[in-house]
């Protein structure tokens, strides 16, 4: 009986069998080139900078050096490829691809340039982004390599956010605190006012955005002609750390300032300690609490105001 593995080498496993079959490598025969997968690689080193070493080659690809040579020598029969002398070390040999061997390589760039544009066709923008950032994290994940910390950005919504904003808040208030669909509809309904009443320059919704993904929001909307309301912040689990709900609180306050409003208000109920550390340090005074059962929980409900 073959052996069942844990989940998360049976992911690996089936990801490499995918990736194998999607690129070509079992057919020998890498996007109709000729090559194998081994030789492609070779040649697309060699093509992106002259000066390689037999040895320093081998090991960036981790190939037998023995191997390796073999291929090399069967590019330079080809005409492909020649070997100098490196300048400072005339026992060391440095390799350089030559016209013949560029112009080899070039239909099997161009295949592989259009097999991934093919695949990109039948995404979207979003779906594209999120490709990107999950193809560099698992690189990163599996390389083993030191990881930079990613740096997170906070811009205006886009198409599609939104519909992100209210699951993102049905989800983790589930979660964490136990709120029933009651809270996502409050949220649906908040988000489609937004969005049927929308009033640029006196209205903004904030998206924080980490590795081409969503990640956190807060929104100014209009109470009355002096007074913005301050609604839905959050910050997934995963963006925590950042201080992503300091700076999408102080974005939103910067905004209502600069629109002209004289004072900024907020709901939010007691248990929500973070967020209330935020607003604490923004400057926001407690002016009321009221305790209510909403969203199957009992909270107690608190209002805020910030003068601007």
């Amino acid at each position: 009986m073959p052996t069942i593995d844990p989940p998360a080498i049976a992911a690996i496993r089936r990801f490499n069998r995918f990736h194998t079959r999607w690129v070509g490598a079992l057919g020998g025969d890498l996007h109709g080139s000729g090559f194998g997968l081994t030789e492609a690689r070779v040649l697309y080193e060699l093509a992106q900078r002259d000066g390689w070493r037999a040895g320093e080659l081998a090991r960036e690809l981790g190939l037998d050096p023995a191997y390796l040579s073999r291929l090399l020598k069967r590019f330079v029969g080809l005409g492909w490829l020649e070997r100098g002398r490196a300048q400072g070390d005339g026992r060391a040999l440095e390799l350089k691809l030559t016209a013949a061997g560029h112009a080899a390589f070039a239909p099997l760039d161009d295949a592989s340039r259009r097999q991934a544009g093919a695949i990109l066709t039948r995404l979207g923008e979003a779906e594209q982004i999120s490709l990107m950032a999950t193809l560099d994290r698992a690189q990163a994940l599996l390389s083993g390599a030191p990881q930079a910390r990613p740096t997170p950005l906070i811009r205006e919504h886009r198409p599609g956010d939104i519909g992100w904003m209210i699951s993102a808040h049905a989800r983790l208030y589930a979660e964490e605190y136990g709120w029933d669909i009651s809270f996502e509809a409050l949220v649906a309904e908040i988000a489609a006012k937004f969005l049927r009443e929308f009033q640029p320059g006196r209205e903004r919704c904030f998206i924080a955005e980490l590795e081409g993904t969503p990640a956190g929001s807060a929104f100014v909307v209009r109470e009355s002609e002096e007074v913005a309301k301050l609604r839905l912040v959050l910050v997934e689990k995963r963006a925590q750390g950042f201080g992503l709900g300091k700076r999408l609180v102080q974005e939103a306050v910067g905004f209502a300032r600069a629109a002209g409003y004289r004072r900024m208000v907020l709901w939010t109920n007691d248990i929500l300690h973070a967020a209330r550390a935020i607003y604490v340090a923004e400057g926001f005074r407690l002016v009321a609490e009221e305790k209510h059962h909403s969203f199957g929980q009992d909270l107690v409900g608190q209002n805020w105001e910030l003068d601007l």
